[in-house]
């Protein structure tokens, strides 16, 4: 128990990894002085978990545009939580072929709804603009507020979504901005994952 205790509040659990033996990986949340850190750590001892959770840890990191701070550990600069963006950095980390290169996902997508790109512009201060081409301002305004429910930002403008913090994070918009297009999916797919990740006591997991 005071292991489970040291690592800090459960925030994510990918029960089974594909890319190692199915092992179950966690996301941790840990407070500290500087703000909140984040543990990805798993409870087996098989061969090749330490070095797969370093690459989901590095993983994160460069997906959610984020600092590597201890062995397994990650914050983000600014010192704020941002932690559901956090939780979808690690769980998109954790879907990576380990065999691909890293990088972080780029400010455009395309928006197969429309058959146009999605462009989020930085403005500064934390706020992005979200447009499309061709101009459709209302998918604009949706794929805004998608941002703002996954991310845990603020709407000051329809096509507009600021981080609380006032800092940049272009990683997490580009990341992000995948799955505002469908936000619904992505929280029905949030609660699902929630709903099964219920993790073992260290003794029950695999070894």
């Amino acid at each position: 128990m005071a292991k489970t205790a040291a690592l800090g509040r459960r925030v994510e659990l990918v029960p089974m990894d594909p890319h190692c033996q199915d092992i179950t990986i966690a996301l941790y949340r840990q407070e500290a002085a500087d703000g909140p850190r984040y543990q990805v750590h798993s409870f087996s001892g098989r061969p090749g978990v330490v070095a797969r959770l370093d690459f989901v840890a590095g993983a994160t990191a460069v997906l959610g545009g984020m600092a590597a701070v201890g062995p397994g550990q990650v914050r983000f600069a600014c010192g704020g939580a941002h932690e559901l963006a956090a939780r979808r950095a690690f769980l998109e980390a954790c879907k990576l072929d380990p065999a691909q290169p890293l990088a972080a996902r780029p400010l455009q997508f395309f928006d197969k709804k429309t058959g146009h790109q999605i462009h989020v512009a930085p403005l500064g201060g934390g706020v992005y603009q979200v447009a499309l081409e061709g101009g459709d301002a209302g998918r604009a305004a949706a794929v805004a507020g998608g941002l703002v429910k996954l991310g845990q930002m603020q709407n000051p403008a329809p096509d507009q979504a600021a981080f609380p913090c006032g800092q940049a994070h272009d990683a997490l918009i580009g990341l992000l901005v995948v799955r505002a297009v469908n936000v619904r999916a992505t929280l029905r797919e949030q609660e699902m994952q929630a709903a099964r990740g219920q993790l073992a006591a260290p003794s029950a997991q695999q070894q």
